[in-house]
């Protein structure tokens, strides 16, 4: 069974073999809780963190942070050395050399973070992907002003960044891979939007929360044994709805259907889109069972194997079903039916610590 994930972001637990001192110092634990409200208290009213935001961000006034970058740091030191010599040595040639630099400066402050101002920023769709893969959340980017921006960086865990340019009254889409080490619905958390154009003296940042998500599918398991044996429909020679020798009438469209089966005269007909339906002897079905996996295996070993046979079925063009505790998908084929099953699995809680 699975160990929850601590919700909050201020929950820290001891690391495994602590030494003594630690375990000392976790009693006096609980008189750091002031401090923790306070630090949520400006986290929500300094840096405008309130949590997932649906649809879209403006990077407005008070959400863009900006200070001096590693590079401007030293600039401003190297600009007190001059300032020192000039006044030293009364040079008038270096405090006309001096309080220029120090303009262009101040300047670079205004550009970097106009660079950011009023950027707007809004999630894209996220593909679904397998376990032990790399997510890739989308951001749209919109530029509503009359400048274009260069060099606006992307990053999550501050070592991999990413950059695109965003032409005026333009937008753009940026990508952030982030790894999926277990299946269920993936959030990007908390993406870092920073930038250092124009000079690489000021670093400005903003921080956006969005509502984005991602579907991790179970794990693939590499060396799963063959599909198990389909069988007919019921045991039945006959079936309505599934055979496809006569024909047997109409129903509603469900997304998934084969385009050969779709009435178009009906569509034509403005009656709405409905699928026929044919009588006659029904093609094997095969069922992948939960309990033909082995109870040796723990949980995500037996939804990783009913993941390979999923997609083995859906490679051989076989009319499959899928059954879970407590979850049944009846057979069908095609790409629909295997996003579902693969959904079902991804978000399968049987077994799972509450």
């Amino acid at each position: 069974m699975e160990t929850p994930q601590p919700n909050s972001a201020y929950t820290y637990e001891p690391p495994p073999h602590a030494p003594g001192w630690w375990r000392f110092l976790s009693v006096l634990r609980p008189l750091l809780t002031p401090w923790r409200w306070l630090r949520r208290y400006l986290d929500r009213w300094l840096f405008q963190l309130h949590g997932t935001q649906a649809g879209s961000i403006v990077l407005a006034q008070r959400r863009i942070f900006i200070l001096p970058s590693r590079y401007g740091t030293i600039y401003v030191a190297a600009l007190l050395l001059m300032l020192t010599g000039s006044i030293n040595y009364n040079l008038s040639l270096g405090f006309i050399l001096t309080f220029m630099l120090a303009a262009l400066g101040v300047n670079s402050i205004l550009h970097t973070f106009r660079n950011l101002a009023r950027l707007r920023i809004s999630a894209g769709r996220a593909e679904a992907v397998f376990c032990g893969e790399h997510a890739r959340f989308k951001l749209i980017f919109e530029n509503t002003g009359a400048l274009s921006r260069y060099s606006i960086g992307m990053t999550r865990d501050g070592r991999h960044d990413t950059y695109i340019d965003v032409a005026a009254g333009q937008s753009a889409t940026a990508c952030i891979d982030i790894p999926a080490p277990r299946r269920g619905i993936m959030r990007p958390g908390r993406i870092t939007v920073f930038t250092r154009f124009p000079l690489g003296l000021c670093y400005a940042w903003a921080y956006a929360d969005l509502d984005a998500r991602c579907t991790v599918y179970p794990r693939i398991e590499t060396q799963a044994p063959a599909l198990p044996l389909p069988s007919a429909h019921h045991g039945l020679g006959l079936s309505h709805g599934l055979g496809q020798e006569d024909f047997a009438g109409l129903r509603s469209y469900s997304p998934g259907d084969s385009p050969r089966h779709v009435a178009w005269k009906a569509a034509a007909r403005e009656q709405g889109l409905m699928t026929k339906q044919f009588s006659g002897r029904a093609d094997t079905e095969l069922w992948l069972d939960w309990r033909a996996t082995p109870e040796t295996l723990d949980t995500e070993a037996r939804l990783s194997r009913l993941t390979r046979w999923v997609l083995d079925a859906h490679t051989a063009s076989i009319s499959f079903g899928l059954r879970l505790p407590e979850i049944e998908l009846q057979p069908a084929a095609g790409d629909a039916q295997r996003e579902r099953c693969l959904e079902a699995l991804a978000l399968f809680e049987h077994g799972r610590r509450t």
